[in-house]
C-alpha cells in the first residue's frame, strides 16, 4: 500500500491510500479527486486523467510507454513530468507520490 496524496487545479491536497496493484487513476476515481475524469476508464484512449508527477518520483514511474506518449499529445499543458495516471500502477516504491491535476483535462 502506497500513500499518495493528488492535489488539484486549486491547490486542495487529498490523500489516500492506495492498494498495489492498482492504477493512481483508480484511486482518484474512486476518493473522487476532482478533475480527473477518465473516461476510457483507464484503456489509455484519451487523456482526461493526466497529472503531473513529482520531478522526485519521476525515476520511478518511468517514462511513458509509446502509446502513452501519443495520448498525451491530447492534453492541455503537457509538462516533461506529465503521464496519465491511468498508466501508473501502485506498488510500495510509491508511498509518498504527489500528483498534481492540471487546470483541466484534453
Amino acid at each position: 500500500m502506497a500513500k499518495i496524496t493528488y492535489v488539484d487545479a486549486s491547490g486542495q491536497r487529498y490523500d489516500v491510500d492506495a492498494e498495489n496493484g492498482t492504477t493512481v487513476m483508480e484511486n482518484a476515481i474512486r476518493e473522487g479527486v476532482p478533475g480527473i475524469e477518465a473516461e476510457c476508464g483507464g484503456a489509455c484512449a484519451c487523456a482526461t486523467c493526466h497529472v503531473y508527477v513529482d520531478e522526485a518520483f519521476m525515476p520511478v514511474v518511468g517514462e511513458p510507454e509509446p502509446m502513452e506518449e501519443d495520448m498525451l499529445d491530447f492534453a492541455f499543458d503537457v509538462r516533461p513530468t506529465s503521464r496519465l495516471s491511468c498508466q501508473i500502477r501502485v506498488s510500495d516504491d510509491l508511498d509518498g507520490l504527489t500528483v498534481t491535476v492540471p487546470e483541466r483535462q484534453g
